[in-house]
């Protein structure tokens, strides 16, 4: 149900990262790491299952809205997940990495 915006006390902006920011060039991902990182947290980090659920409700519209900006590479196995991990023209374009001293490419 909705509810007011006088009900709460403040609100934030809605900033998410992009794959250049949030990725490691040279990994791919599943989505609930996918879920992990965008929250901040290891993507090996131990959530319990609701946890995971709602992050992972968050996960799947991101990587739709940054689909040109991913690459997925198939299951490692018949019914694994897929792996998802930032393009290398992403890469190319974010003004951000271009400054950074820890990027390796």
């Amino acid at each position: 149900m909705p509810e007011p915006r006088s009900r709460f006390d403040e609100t934030f902006p809605c900033e998410f990262y992009t794959p250049a920011e949030l990725f490691e060039p040279d990994l791919l991902y599943t989505i609930p790491e996918i879920a992990r990182l965008l929250q901040g947290l290891e993507p090996d980090a131990e959530i319990d299952a609701d946890t995971e659920a709602v992050l992972t409700d968050w996960a799947v519209p991101w990587v739709m809205v940054h689909s040109e900006d991913l690459v997925i590479a198939e299951p490692l196995a018949e019914e694994g997940p897929g792996y998802y991990g930032v393009a290398p023209e992403a890469l190319d374009s974010d003004p951000d990495r271009e400054n950074d001293p820890d990027d390796e490419r």
